[in-house]
């Protein structure tokens, strides 16, 4: 499967972890049900990306708290929720994708699974955000 297709199942998981309280590994194989042509890896992929969301979520939900200006976290659409959670996740942790493909196929997945507004609000937040990810993949080179 394409990146794509594997952040929107990913996206889909984070929305039901959160949404439906199901454990990550119940959200990924219940996005996976009717998939016939994911591989063991296309699963393993999304599986890394959703734990770490979990894992990482204070931390995540801490600095999107400190950049959506005018929003609580709780007055965010879940959807639009789940997408900025990845893309915060992956700016942050998954530094063999550049930041502007992250930025990208968020404001994709937000217009896919939410609303036009969406792509743009999510752009907005990954604009206030990105810096800070910039300055942590900087600090980790060596």
């Amino acid at each position: 499967m394409r990146r794509h297709d594997l952040r929107a199942k990913a996206v889909q998981a984070i929305y039901q972890v959160d949404v439906g309280r199901s454990s990550a590994a119940e959200a990924v194989a219940h996005v996976f049900e009717e998939e016939g042509e994911a591989t063991d890896d296309d699963r393993a992929y999304v599986r890394r990306l959703v734990d770490g969301v979990v894992e990482q979520m204070p931390e995540i939900d801490r600095i999107l708290s400190e950049r959506v200006q005018g929003w609580r976290l709780d007055r965010i659409a879940r959807v639009d929720l789940a997408v900025l959670r990845l893309a915060l996740f992956e700016l942050l942790h998954e530094w063999d994708v550049d930041v502007a493909t992250i930025a990208d196929e968020a404001v994709e997945l937000a217009k896919q699974y939410s609303t036009e507004e969406s792509g743009r609000f999510v752009n907005g937040v990954l604009s206030r955000v990105i810096p800070l990810a910039q300055e942590r993949r900087a600090a980790a080179r060596p």
